[in-house]
């Protein structure tokens, strides 16, 4: 059975979730392997036929350990083809939900200096009640600002599960 290799990015565990349900739905035609991109060095990506990265957004920036993985596998990465997602509550809104109305896309698209092969967005989770206070208030404006919800009592899952699934089902074949 052919290999899929997943690597997330993740800041308060909504990527894993997706990367955990495209695993899931990837297991009937690869052996997947989920791995933390902090988790890479010790790991050769040459060794897989699929990739697939999936990384968070937090106050409008992907991680920078996401860039630096993605320029030392550059080559690798677009000789196999390899899938991305971005998580981020932006893409709650629809129109902002597909990867040429995203902004958090392009901008990746444009500072990661790679085209993946199939390319995908969902919005994510707030949970507010998790977050520290600082987190809470910031997070709390931004969603003020851009008319979410701002009630600090409740988490708000926006994630499309039927995209995901979709997403799955694309990068599958």
């Amino acid at each position: 059975m052919k290999e899929y290799l997943i690597v997330y990015s993740t800041t308060d565990g909504q990527t894993l979730k997706i990367c955990e349900k495209i695993a899931g739905i990837l297991n009937s035609k690869f052996n997947t392997k989920i791995v933390s991109i902090e988790d890479m060095k010790d790991l050769d990506i040459n060794h897989y036929e699929n990739i697939l990265i999936g990384a968070s957004i937090r106050y409008g920036k992907h991680k920078p350990e996401l860039y630096s993985f993605i320029k030392e596998n550059l080559y690798f990465l677009t000789k196999a083809k390899a899938a991305f997602f971005s998580v981020n509550v932006v893409a709650r809104k629809p129109e902002k939900n597909k990867p040429e109305t995203n902004p958090y896309i392009q901008k990746f698209l444009t500072l990661s200096n790679w085209t993946p092969f199939h390319i995908g967005v969902f919005a994510g989770k707030i949970d507010y009640p998790k977050y520290r206070f600082i987190d809470r208030f910031m997070i709390r404006l931004i969603m003020w600002i851009t008319n979410g919800p701002t009630d600090t009592k409740n988490t708000y899952e926006f994630t499309n599960w039927d995209a995901v699934n979709e997403f799955a089902k694309k990068i599958s074949m």
